[in-house]
């Protein structure tokens, strides 16, 4: 008895299925406009104007910050002059005393009160400075020293005070440590009067 025909299952022997290659295709890129980094922040060559400008620029404002500075430099409140000098000496101290008799005006706009006053001398050997005698010993020196007395004033004091556009005569009296002949060959003598809140004094010469 013939053998029965063997089939092959379809699930024994599955067909070999052939894989087809499907070339690589890399996804689209989508490109938008460029942008320039240094011109969005900009750069010193963009922004800044030429050297030339800024160094004439610079120039000028140097230029009006030394005018304005020369003619706002503090000046002083007053002024005046050195009318008259009489010089005494002093027996045995090698120094003399002086008055010193003077214009005052006060050139300021707002009133001049007197601080310290005190007197300047200079001669060939350098400067010498004394305070101004206290007002209560005039008299003692007048008495004691008559020719002090010759053409003075009232004295000017410590507190004393002027008014804008004031202008006042008065005397100080001041010691220096010089001899008479010394003092009669000076180069000059000055009243030095200090305002209150002003950096700069009133100096009066002869």
């Amino acid at each position: 008895m013939p053998e029965p025909t063997s089939r092959s299952s379809p699930l024994s022997n599955p067909p070999t299925s052939t894989a087809v290659s499907m070339p690589h295709t890399p996804p689209s890129v989508q490109r938008g406009p460029t942008i320039n980094i240094a011109d969005e922040f900009g750069t010193a060559k963009r922004n800044l104007p030429p050297a030339k400008i800024v160094l004439i620029t610079t120039g000028v404002i140097l230029v009006i910050l030394s005018i304005f500075s020369f003619f706002d430099r503090a000046k002083p409140q007053g002024a005046g002059s050195l009318d008259n000098v009489t010089a005494v000496d002093l027996p045995g101290q090698n120094s003399v005393l002086v008055t010193l008799t003077f214009t005052l005006r006060n050139s300021g706009k707002k009133s001049l009160w007197v601080h310290g006053i005190e007197g300047k001398l200079l001669t060939a050997s350098g400067e010498s400075r004394g305070e101004a005698v206290s007002t209560v010993d005039f008299d003692r020196y007048y008495q004691a020293f008559p020719t002090l007395k010759e053409n003075t004033l009232t004295a000017l004091s410590p507190e004393d005070k002027l008014q804008p556009g004031e202008e006042i005569k008065r005397t100080v009296m001041v010691s220096f440590p010089v001899t008479l002949d010394t003092f009669n060959q000076r180069k000059s003598v000055s009243v030095v009067v200090q305002p209150y809140d002003q950096p700069v004094p009133i100096t009066l010469t002869r």
